[in-house]
């Protein structure tokens, strides 16, 4: 027996069209956001950044590959870990789609991490998946968009992530426990995992110039995490209770 309220139809439809006005202000503040991320100021990029891609060597002007418009998912992999981390593994299983779409829209998409491109390879593999996917290996791409970290940041409490210092040193008795869940998984300890934190930058390439103009990190992220869109508009949301995601090969392997 639910225990959730229960209605007619003509009570499901009132509160129904007061949701529905609702949802409306909601778009409206969310198209108003759109315009003012796109009114942000661009920031010249003058550094020589260089990844690792199936085709060699690429600079950042190359993963335009012909678009004037390039973004990047910052995807949590370390150089240690053995594989990608969970919630990026979740979000990337939509990026096979899309991607082919913002291609056609003058918009190129790649995922960038730090594990060498043989392990992104691989697990690109296992993963069936076919977006671009480049290495950023030991350059300073990852540290110069604040997601990645050296340890000496991290013991220190230097840790700039989501436009914000953390102050804090990490401590081994301060690790969250999902924190060591995700980085088991990945096939690392908790500091190395943590290292590397998820994100999203866009740039635009106008006169044989690269410009940041974009970067958001942490909940951020949500409105790009697929799976959760749809389980908000599920009769029972999000109903979580810890982590129950896994990567989607591993479901039913506990």
């Amino acid at each position: 027996m639910t225990a959730h309220r229960t209605g007619t139809r003509e009570e499901w439809l009132a509160a129904r069209l007061d949701l529905l006005a609702a949802e409306k202000d909601l778009t409206r503040q969310s198209d108003e956001l759109a315009r003012r991320r796109q009114a942000l100021p661009w920031v010249r990029v003058d550094k020589d950044y260089r990844f690792e891609t199936d085709d060699g060597i690429a600079a950042l002007p190359d993963l335009f590959q012909g678009r004037s418009q390039l973004l990047v998912y910052h995807f949590m992999f370390g150089p240690d870990y053995k594989a990608g981390c969970p919630s990026c593994s979740m979000i990337a299983d939509g990026f096979n789609g899309f991607a082919v779409h913002l291609a056609n829209h003058d918009v190129a998409f790649w995922a960038v991490s730090r594990a060498p491109i043989a392990k992104l390879q691989a697990y690109k593999q296992r993963m069936g998946w076919s977006f671009p996917w480049a290495s950023s290996a030991d350059g300073a791409f990852n540290y110069d968009f604040n997601v990645s970290f050296t340890e000496e940041q991290q013991r220190g409490g230097t840790i700039e992530y989501n436009f914000r210092r953390s102050g804090l040193a990490m401590k081994s008795t301060a690790i969250p426990a999902p924190v060591a869940q995700f980085a088991a998984m990945c096939g690392t300890d908790a500091p190395a995992y943590m290292r590397d934190k998820p994100g999203l930058s866009a740039f635009v390439l106008e006169d044989g110039v690269v410009h940041h103009t974009y970067s958001t990190y942490a909940r951020g992220l949500d409105g790009l995490w697929g799976s959760y869109q749809w389980l908000d508009r599920a009769p029972k949301g999000r109903n979580e209770a810890g982590v129950w995601w896994r990567r989607h090969d591993e479901y039913g392997h506990d």
